[in-house]
């Protein structure tokens, strides 16, 4: 490959833990090409088959969807072959290794103790979006979220939910204080800043000290007009009602009804040049910009989750309102306890694993499971009650007379399996595919949901002197590639240090969220979509390195020296769709689509997320008490 000047500079062109041949299909790349893959073992089964410390295209990765697209474009079958019969008959198949999958194999084992399940899921390892990425700089072991970020949610946990994590030795609240140090980087002297790149604002400016400065000093600096950087700051720090003579009640529903945008433009009558400096803010929460999330929503979520930029002089009562989406209005009234662990939720994940099949993840605590490594030759054993088998794609689910008939592609072969029930903990839109005899308002229901875009990248530096030197831990880009970045969080759990000293290797987390600004949430999540799946990962690297690298060029970062190591989680069907009372309607209670959708379906029960309509772990979990409790009314 012939590289740019520019790609030399950026360091496109050296070699580090990344490039394509490793974009996650590595292990079913290789079983692909054997002459007959079905009499190879599996490539989970192989000596080496470690998917964490993978690099390069992770997330959706290559190979883990081609199928189910063939499925939905109505060509799959055009070609398949006839399917063999497999192994079997069980008493529960779960389609979705993720958390909900987990947790509903762990809950129907609970009420049908010594069954025999199979969880089939699509991905090359365990935990669906929770997804954990390994790297190992100079003898140091590090980890990141690369998918599901942490123990967070609007509403304090169910008592199921709440049960469950702690029934896998999880206390979130002991964790936090014991192993958390949230403050860690601004002991330092480090703070959060602004990245003002030159494409969308003509100069690039790093302004540092969000949240510690006076705004108009913050501005100071940057490439904005008086007029511009005057209304940023009046909207910050002023105490201004915006909409006098109305109650509070009566200024929630105004607010509900005009999208964050028109709130700056039209009622606090702000020069348009703000717009394109708050339009990101509500990206890595909602993944559409402040155009399509109501002012209400902003205001009950609240900005970077500190202050309410706007409302504070506006006398809004608190509490939750109607027309308020589900995060904005859990958080209003008051959210759970949150922990984040190293590898984000996919700690939870391997606890689930290790509840069903305790050989396969040493230990007997959730403090020495993040060290712990998955041996996943143990996931699929034949003599095991519960198997967990990875890279298996399922294309149908029907319900027979003796129970339900499972059809899935695994190594280029296609296999049929029955069970007596089934739970489908897969996204949404793919269940009307897998079912196609299910009535048609069903499926409907099912297909309204359109999950959030999104891409987490986890980027290993050498070290983080530049942040240190630049006195910054996170930033803010709202013109950027990626919306926002920062090192990872300090945590100390189980013999694990998750940052050193500037001089030692660290992680960055970047977040980004293809927009298309001016249409409707849904539409603006299916073009992001299809954006993240057409996007090389070489485009993804070349914006990584370009970003870090003008962002933090002026405290001596070199993306050509300094990145060691990338890993590009992207998600195309990434957060549950939560409602957007700027664009859906109001339903009745038992009305709105994810109440349809999740019905049972003769013995073929849905647990996921979707259903409860809700983007957090809590949700995926009680979604899954619910299906199998759904089953046994079967």
């Amino acid at each position: 490959m012939t590289w740019s000047d520019t790609d030399k500079r950026l360091g496109m062109d050296r070699p580090i833990h990344r490039r394509d041949f490793l974009q996650g299909a590595a292990f079913a790349g290789a079983a692909a090409m054997l002459p007959d893959p079905g009499a190879m073992p599996a490539p989970q089964d192989r000596p080496g088959y470690y998917p964490p410390a993978l690099t390069g295209l992770r997330g959706s990765h290559p190979g883990s969807f081609e199928a189910a697209h063939a499925l939905r474009d109505g060509t799959f079958w055009k070609s398949a072959p006839a399917p063999e019969r497999g192994d079997g008959p069980y008493d529960l198949v779960v389609v979705g290794g993720g958390i909900s999958g987990l947790a509903a194999a762990l809950f129907y084992r609970d009420s049908h103790p010594g069954a025999r399940i199979l969880i089939l899921e699509n991905h090359d390892d365990v935990g669906g979006h929770a997804k954990r990425n390994e790297f190992r700089e100079d003898g140091r072991l590090e980890l990141m979220n690369g998918g599901t970020l942490e123990i967070d949610s609007p509403r304090p946990y169910s008592h199921v939910a709440d049960g469950l994590i702690r029934r896998l030795g999880i206390d979130p609240p002991a964790l936090e204080e014991r192993c958390a140090n949230q403050a860690f980087y601004e002991k330092q002297g480090l703070r959060r800043s602004i990245f003002f790149d030159r494409e969308t604002f003509g100069a690039d400016h790093l302004a540092v000290g969000y949240g510690n400065r006076p705004w108009p000093e913050l501005l100071a600096g940057a490439p904005l007009s008086a007029r511009a950087k005057a209304d940023i700051a009046r909207i910050w720090e002023a105490k201004i009602d915006y909409l006098p003579g109305l109650s509070s009640s009566a200024k929630k529903d105004a607010l509900s009804r005009i999208s964050y945008t028109d709130f700056l433009v039209k009622i606090a009558k702000c020069d348009p040049e703000v717009v394109p400096f708050f339009r990101a803010i509500t990206q890595e929460e909602w993944g559409v910009g402040a155009d399509a999330v109501s002012a209400l929503d902003v205001w009950g979520f609240g900005a970077w989750g500190e202050n309410q930029p706007g409302f504070t002089g506006m006398g809004l009562k608190p509490g939750s309102a109607p027309r308020m989406g589900n995060t904005p209005a859990g958080y209003a009234d008051g959210s759970s306890y949150t922990f984040h662990f190293p590898d984000g939720n996919a700690t939870i994940a391997r606890l689930l694993v290790r509840a069903l099949l305790p050989s396969a993840l040493p230990g007997h605590s959730a403090d020495d499971a993040v060290l712990a490594q998955l041996d996943y030759a143990r996931l699929d054993q034949p003599s095991g009650n519960v198997r967990i088998r990875l890279s298996s794609i399922v294309v149908g689910a029907r319900n027979v007379s003796n129970g339900v008939d499972i059809v899935y592609t695994r190594q280029g072969t296609l296999r049929r399996v029955q069970a007596r029930d089934c739970i489908l903990a897969c996204y949404n839109m793919m269940i009307p595919y897998l079912c196609p005899d299910m009535p048609a308002a069903q499926k409907e229901a099912l297909h309204y949901l359109v999950k959030i875009p999104l891409v987490y990248s986890s980027v290993a530096i050498r070290n983080w002197r530049a942040f240190d030197k630049l006195k910054t831990s996170w930033v803010y880009s709202p013109g950027g590639y990626h919306v926002m970045f920062r090192l990872n969080p300090w945590t100390k759990i189980g013999g694990y240090t998750s940052v050193g000293s500037p001089d030692e290797p660290v992680l960055v987390w970047m977040v980004r969220n293809p927009c298309s600004p001016g249409l409707d949430e849904r539409s603006q999540h299916r073009i992001g979509r299809a954006n993240i799946l057409a996007t090389s990962f070489e485009t993804f690297e070349r914006n990584i390195r370009d970003q870090l690298g003008r962002a933090l060029g002026p405290g001596g970062f070199d993306p050509a020296r300094d990145i060691t190591a990338i890993t590009v989680n992207r998600w195309p069907h990434g957060y549950a769709y939560e409602y957007n009372y700027l664009f859906d309607p109001v339903w009745p209670p038992g009305q709105a689509p994810h109440e349809i959708g999740r019905a049972r379906f003769g013995r073929i029960a849905i647990a996921n997320s979707d259903s409860g309509a809700a983007a957090y772990t809590d949700s995926a979990i009680d979604q899954a008490w619910r299906a199998v409790n759904d089953l046994k009314m079967a």
